[in-house]
């Protein structure tokens, strides 16, 4: 059995969802609005996120000083690291964890949009859902694809000014190339189905958006992680 199988029954239960919506309006907009969904009931654990991204930055200049008064003492640095956030009642992952829990839900809908299934027999302006690039022919299929990757380019444009901004400053290792990381998502889209291209663009604005409302009140550097 394969690993991904674990996640059929979610799989099949968002693909009766899109489904339904699919009765009422066209397929790529039921795509959108399911997604769009999905990211609102996740929205709980990108604020959890934020907050334990915003304590590492503000704990950013006492753990900087215990690098620098444990340097060469793993041990005591560790030490001192751990009452430092049990001060504070927060913890180091506390930015991460809520991320690792919402792959799963990432999953579901990446191999809902890229397995074989009836929604990708349905069209956008014209071009099958399941289509590749690869497989368009024709400039009128070229230019929805075109459209599409228009778009998450231009999301992902916004995504390396900011990333570029909090980041000014920083010394860490690859700081200088995180910012181009929000270009990637062009270049995952060209792989896949149109689905799934239109679920990286709907996900990648609602993410740009999110981020960016969550962070209004950050200073200029902030955590790289918030721009991959």
């Amino acid at each position: 059995m394969s690993l991904f199988a674990v996640l059929d029954p979610a799989v099949r239960l968002a693909h009766d969802v899109v489904s339904s919506l699919a009765g009422v309006m066209p397929t790529a907009l039921a795509i959108v609005l399911f997604t769009v969904a999905v990211r609102l009931a996740l929205h709980p654990l990108a604020r959890a996120a934020a907050r334990g991204e915003k304590t590492r930055m503000r704990l950013a200049p006492q753990l900087a000083e215990l690098n620098r008064k444990h340097k060469g003492k793993p041990e005591k640095l560790q030490a001192a690291m751990a009452e430092l956030y049990r001060e504070e009642k927060s913890s180091p992952l506390a930015g991460c964890l809520p991320m690792f829990v919402q792959i799963p839900f990432f999953s579901v809908m990446y191999r809902l949009f890229t397995s074989p299934n009836d929604l990708l027999d349905h069209t956008l302006f014209g071009v099958p859902l399941g289509l590749h690039v690869g497989a368009a022919h024709g400039p009128a299929q070229l230019v929805v694809f075109g459209a599409l990757y228009a778009a998450l380019a231009a999301v992902g444009y916004a995504s390396f000014r900011r990333a570029r901004r909090l980041s000014a400053g920083t010394t860490a290792p690859g700081a200088a190339f995180a910012p181009y990381l929000s270009f990637l998502t062009v270049l995952f889209a060209a792989l896949v189905p149109l689905a799934a291209g239109l679920y990286l663009l709907t996900t990648t604005a609602w993410t740009a958006a999110e981020r960016a409302w969550l962070h209004r009140d950050a200073p200029a550097r902030a955590v790289l992680a918030e721009a991959a």
